[in-house]
């Protein structure tokens, strides 16, 4: 495995700018997903660390190696893409020993054997391996896919929001698995999705990207706890943080927009809100609120019923604030 670092990494396709002046390093052994909307630029980094699209300005170094030059297949890395992308007429196995008898790695057959087992064993489809490809089911072509890229030892595994079409038990699982992977093979991993409960459960490093630009790099517990804007506080957390004016709250305030947590709404003394209804969830009960003509949503006691209408009084608990523009106030 390898560092990989992005400096200065710019693309457009015609007008539209769909990386802009990216610079980030990916350390040797970590797990970093790429977080962002639709158009936010994720698919592009990887197209372009992969060498599947051309630069127009800056540099991609893998290991120390400016790959500008080289081709994917110079590149040493691995993709998963979001589409399955097996060879429909193979087997099982012989999808997986595909990449390994290629004419660069000309692996001997002994090892493609010893690495297939091992692969279809920790992705948990040994008594598949002689099947067709098109007698799996989803779940099943998806782990292929991944095993796919596992049973190589790239610079860097790309993956392309592998999950994204698979049904919700599976993906829990898969997210449980890659993680465990990860763990066990200590390989470097970018993975982009839009999807925040993928970033915070398997990322050691997320990178928020915006329209093309990345607005924040750490931590999940970084990039939750201290956002620098309402857009990246915006993309972690379930139920979404509530952005309110910070009039709203009596007492002095740093800036227009008070930013809370549902976590972080006391009960019991502070203004008056009215339930407009509950969602009771088993662990936790959310409660959606009426502040003023605001939605808000905070957690509160699952064992507690509460019916429309009701008037509880609420205060903040740890506010993040923000200008009126949206970035974060310290």
């Amino acid at each position: 495995m390898a560092e990989v670092a992005l400096k200065n990494v710019s693309k457009a396709f015609g007008k539209t700018k769909a990386v802009d002046d990216i610079s980030m390093t990916i350390e040797d052994g970590a797990f970093v997903v790429l977080l962002g909307p639709t158009g936010a630029g994720k698919t592009t980094m990887l197209r372009l660390i992969s060498g599947l699209e051309k630069l127009d300005s800056g540099s991609v170094l893998i290991g120390g190696r400016d790959v500008g030059a080289e081709t994917p297949a110079q590149r040493d890395v691995a993709m998963v893409f979001q589409q399955y992308s097996l060879y429909p007429h193979m087997t099982v196995r012989d999808n997986l020993a595909f990449p390994l008898r290629s004419p660069i790695l000309k692996t001997p057959e002994d090892m493609i054997a010893e690495k297939v087992k091992k692969i279809a064993e920790v992705l948990q489809i040994p008594h598949k391996l002689d099947n067709k490809a098109t007698e799996l089911s989803g779940g099943e072509m998806q782990r292929v896919s991944i095993g796919r890229a596992l049973v190589r030892d790239p610079q860097i595994y790309l993956m392309d929001e592998p999950l994204s079409s698979l049904d919700a038990k599976l993906r829990a699982d898969l997210r449980v698995e890659l993680k465990r992977i990860h763990a066990d093979l200590g390989s470097t991993l970018l993975y982009v999705t839009h999807d925040q409960i993928e970033a915070m459960t398997m990322a050691t490093h997320i990178g928020v990207l915006e329209e093309g630009r990345l607005v924040q790099y750490g931590t999940p517990k970084q990039i939750y706890e201290n956002p620098k804007s309402v857009y990246v506080a915006s993309r972690l957390g379930l139920p979404r943080i509530n952005i309110l004016p910070a009039e709203l709250f009596p007492g002095q305030h740093k800036g227009a927009q008070i930013g809370l947590r549902p976590e972080n709404i006391r009960q019991g003394d502070g203004i008056e809100a009215s339930v407009v209804r509950a969602e009771h969830l088993g662990d936790q009960t959310r409660l959606h609120l009426n502040l003023k003509g605001h939605a808000i949503t905070t957690l509160t006691d699952p064992h507690q019923d509460y019916s429309a209408n009701t008037i509880i009084k609420i205060c903040p608990l740890n506010p993040l604030y923000f200008d009126a523009n949206g970035a974060r106030i310290v």
